[in-house]
């Protein structure tokens, strides 16, 4: 029986798989193909994440976070750099704010 998943799989997963005794067919991506398929790795990620609230779920998004920043060209410090500067210039979300609106006049 053969299953058909086409999607990116973490570096050592053909390992794991041999070594159950099974076969597993892979590819090495083109750049643009990995890019693409990093987003849609970190779309899925993040929805189970927001399923499942599970922290090591969370630790999958901050990997998948860390090799789109080195597919970037970029490192994580500067990442953290740009993080900082936003959140200095507009804060953090740590006072759990909710904009409910925005008028034109101070009545409202």
């Amino acid at each position: 029986m053969k299953k058909i998943y086409n999607k990116l799989i973490r570096d050592k997963i053909p390992e794991i798989i041999e070594l159950t005794g099974k076969k597993c067919n892979v590819q090495v991506l083109h750049p643009s193909e990995f890019e693409e398929e990093l987003n849609k790795k970190l779309d899925e990620v993040v929805r189970e994440y927001l399923t499942s609230e599970d922290l090591e779920k969370l630790a999958d998004v901050l990997e998948i976070l860390y090799v789109l920043v080195e597919h970037h060209g970029c490192t994580m410090e500067d990442l953290e750099e740009i993080r900082f500067t936003k959140k200095e210039q507009r804060g953090s979300f740590s006072k759990k704010l909710l904009l409910q609106s925005i008028s034109d006049t101070e009545e409202e």
